[in-house]
């Protein structure tokens, strides 16, 4: 992995000594982001400069749309038509504003779209009014950020590390764009230990896709990691991000990574999949938890009932106070097709995806799609206070359409709750990190695809187990007993398919559920009639229904203590509290 330049580091956070008393610290990244984004542009432009202008002159002579030409002669993914540059517009510091913006906008539209993104018109009058706009300005001008001085991956760790600095100091949104960087690392080994070409063979070229993007961590982590590992392979990524600074800082992360920004999309990948029709090797994604769609629900809806399974969203659709499931059925939707190669992607839900709703409810139908499609690998639950905006139990899902034979027909749970060292320091909620050695024990529990427990306290815990696809289904069956009158005798219908047939007690129905694997008639035999003799099935309201009940399939069952035991401590207690009273009564 790259390491971060230390020098450089710090030279670009001496910036924030300037901004210091002007800027609040959690606004010193709106500045500092956007001029570091800026200054390595500019030095990458450098050498073609000349060539590009030229270029640009010549073609416009000859009436051609120039934008084709200046690619190929800047030998990038983007230009710039200005004559100026950063050290240019040190030499007039009267016009530096102005001139400023004349250079951002002679910019490809693409990289101009990322300082849109970013407001940085808004921060060139905000520095200009506290006189500081030259001086910054000149601070960026005088660092060499070439990539024969800095690499792509250095720069992109930098970058990276000034991400992490501003997410840190404005706490209050830190998680909603950033996912711990181990988490992603756990997820990337997850994604790519079977795929040995991938990992061995020179040249290999695959796609990488983020949904929610954030600020682009999975994609860059997932890049470092795959090159590690492989240095021929390449990894093209694609992504889409909702908030525009965090889309911005995405953008201009790829573009530093040398990857194309027109991969990079703006907007709601619900409501506006920015990549209709492509499809992935990989994805990963952190999804917002629980947050509802009631915004988008029209359109959503829309194309569940106009495209059914052509669209994304056949299966089914969650309870509108919880999106999080929309998000598994749009990377499903993204998955290169199994005869093209096949696909597997990781995503981060919380608990509820895993058992909210019962048979028939549009989170149980997704359940239902995924388990019967055999689509889920395995399942891992994470520690608790993992992640910077919340406490609560997560959960990495690993689905594939290329099983291996071995997986074919099953899922794994792997309770990996109790993998965590204490942080030294709490950012947020997250107290808790995983250490090199606890992901490369979870990544070694889901390779070897075996059930182990381990001795605590004498007694075998499970942590990983194995469980076929219909172990998780179970019929939902409705029973009814009869409606009887003042006498005790059962009520008959009258009329139409119910007559002459004892009338249903709505106040005595009630629902079992059976497992799959169970007959329902045995089941009925065995369970109900013994306690109801004149109950029976409604076969019409019958329903199939799937749920994960994860902290079931992990529970160990703890014997009470012994009764002796608990009633010398309760005398203990009342022997105590008699003691207090006698003492405030004396």
């Amino acid at each position: 992995m790259a390491t971060t330049n230390p020098n450089l580091s710090s030279f670009i956070w001496s910036v924030a000594d300037l901004l210091r008393g002007d800027y609040k610290q959690s606004e010193y990244g709106k500045v500092i982001l956007p001029f570091t984004v800026l200054r390595r542009l500019d030095c990458v432009l450098e050498p073609t400069k000349a060539d590009v202008l030229a270029e640009k002159a010549l073609r416009e002579k000859a009436g051609l749309n120039p934008e084709p030409f200046l690619l190929r002669k800047s030998g990038q993914f983007f230009y710039n038509t200005s004559p100026l540059d950063l050290k240019k517009l040190m030499g007039d510091q009267d016009h530096i504003g102005e001139n400023l913006r004349a250079y951002m906008q002679a910019f490809s539209p693409a990289v101009r779209d990322i300082f849109e993104s970013f407001e940085f018109h808004t921060q060139i009058d905000k520095l200009a009014k506290s006189g500081l706009l030259y001086m910054v300005t000149e601070k960026f001008a005088t660092i060499d950020l070439h990539p024969d001085v800095v690499s792509n991956a250095e720069m992109g760790a930098v970058f990276e590390e000034l991400i992490r600095k501003f997410a840190e100091l404005s706490n209050e949104t830190a998680g909603e764009h950033f996912t711990p960087r181990e988490v992603i690392r756990l997820m990337v080994n997850l994604l790519f230990i079977e795929d040995d070409q991938a990992l061995t063979k020179p040249g290999v070229v695959r796609s990488l896709y983020d949904p929610t993007a954030g600020t682009g961590g999975m994609l860059s982590v997932a890049g470092e990691h795959l090159a590690s590992l492989n240095p021929d392979a390449r990894l093209v990524m694609y992504g889409q991000e909702l908030n525009p600074e965090s889309y911005a800082i995405c953008k201009a992360d790829m573009l530093i990574k040398g990857q194309d920004i027109a991969n990079i999309i703006f907007g709601n990948t619900l409501s506006a999949d920015g990549l209709p029709g492509k499809v992935f090797d990989y994805s990963l994604s952190n999804p917002p938890f629980g947050v509802e769609w009631k915004k988008i629900e029209a359109v959503i809806r829309k194309e569940a009932e106009q495209q059914g399974f052509n669209g994304r969203f056949g299966p089914g659709l969650p309870r509108v106070s919880d999106g999080s499931l929309l998000f598994l059925l749009h990377l499903i939707a993204k998955m290169r097709p199994a005869v093209d190669g096949g696909s597997r992607f990781g995503i981060v839900l919380n608990g509820s995806p895993l058992f909210t709703g019962g048979a028939g409810s549009g989170e149980s139908e997704i359940r239902r799609y995924v388990l019967e499609s055999d689509l889920v690998e395995a399942i891992i639950a994470l520690p608790t206070d993992m992640f910077y905006n919340t406490g609560i139990s997560t959960y990495v899902w690993i689905v594939s359409n290329r099983k291996p034979a071995a997986r074919k027909g099953k899922v794994q749970l792997i309770d990996a709750s109790s993998f965590w060292q204490k942080m030294r320091k709490s950012l947020g909620s997250k107290r808790k990190e995983l250490s090199p050695e606890h992901i490369e024990d979870i990544t070694r529990l889901f390779g070897d695809f075996k059930e182990v427990s381990r001795h605590v306290d004498g007694s075998p815990v499970p942590i990983s187990r194995i469980f076929a696809n219909d172990v998780f289904g179970y019929h939902t069956i409705t029973v009814e007993r009869p409606e009887r009158d003042a006498t005790g005798k059962v009520v008959l219908g009258s009329k139409g398919k119910s007559k002459d047939k004892p009338m249903a007690d709505a106040n005595l129905r009630d629902t079992e559920n059976v497992p799959l694997s169970d007959d329902i008639a045995a089941y009925f035999k065995r369970e109900v009639l013994p306690h109801a003799p004149d109950a029976w099935i409604d076969t019409d309201k019958t329903k199939v229904g799937y749920e994960i009940p994860f902290n079931r399939h992990f529970y160990v069952f703890k014997p009470p203590r012994p009764l002796a035991e608990i009633d010398a401590e309760l005398k203990g207690v009342t022997d105590r509290i008699l003691t207090m009273i006698n003492g405030l009564t004396a």
